[in-house]
């Protein structure tokens, strides 16, 4: 009876060390697979590549995807990348712009909007990334100074680039049928229910919208929406009406 027991103490001691060491293995690979992540998301190799500040009809992407359609930079944040939009939008959801699987994904253009940015309403996507990384940044615009701070940017494309202005930030969820697109008459609302809903709001300098969207939380239906005005970039950018910082 004393060897049965023993012998068990023995198989009972060896089954925890070997739980011990599978553990000790899965928290090296979540670590290891945290830091890939970030990783991928934070290659910023691929600024080799950023336009110059002009139309991209002759721009050479180097070794990014055909997919490319343009290059998104918004001042002082950590956005600055190219846009791409697949076949479907789930194509670069888990590919980054040299084609390759990365969970961080790409910035991506909806597939029901126009590859030009020439629809009155275009829809990015863009997960929500630690670090501010890809779209994690967005976070920031729950922020009023921030918000109020940090209204400009770039977007450059293949005929256009746009000067791009916030306007608006509206926390959201996924089940938003005007933000997401998925409703008739999201076109005829849309003004509306930005006005209506925004946690912040300043009247858009231009009728042409791009929204730039992120999940809140990776286990629920949470959205952030910040929304900016697309203006086409002019030489006498000096006579343009200055972004209003007022917090009324």
């Amino acid at each position: 009876m004393y060897k049965t027991v023993k012998a068990i103490d023995k198989i009972t001691d060896g089954m925890i060390v070997v739980v011990c060491i599978l553990l000790m293995l899965f928290g090296g690979y979540a670590m290891y697979d945290n830091q890939y992540v970030y990783a991928s998301a934070n290659n910023r190799s691929m600024l080799l590549y950023k336009p110059n500040g002009e139309p991209t009809e002759a721009w050479d992407p180097g070794e990014l995807v055909d997919d490319v359609i343009g290059w998104l930079t918004i001042d002082d944040t950590t956005i600055d990348y190219p846009v791409v939009q697949g076949e479907d939008n789930q194509e670069y959801l888990n590919k980054d712009p040299y084609g390759n699987f990365s969970l961080s994904g790409s910035i991506f253009l909806d597939t029901r909007c126009a590859g030009d940015f020439s629809d009155p309403y275009s829809l990015l996507y863009g997960h929500h990334m630690a670090k501010q990384l890809m779209f994690g940044s967005l976070d920031q615009y729950l922020d009023e100074a921030f918000f109020r701070s940090h209204r400009t940017g770039t977007l450059t494309t293949e005929n256009v680039v746009y000067r791009v202005t916030v306007f608006a930030v509206l926390p959201t969820d996924a089940t938003d049928g005007i933000v997401f697109m998925d409703e008739e008459d999201f076109a005829e609302r849309l003004d509306e229910h930005i006005r209506q809903n925004a946690l912040y709001f300043d009247e858009p300098r231009s009728e042409q919208i791009l929204c730039m969207s992120t999940c809140t939380d990776g286990g629920s239906l949470g959205r952030l929406a910040v929304f900016a005005a697309l203006e086409p970039r002019t030489e006498n950018a000096a006579s343009l009406p200055e972004v209003s910082k007022s917090t009324e």
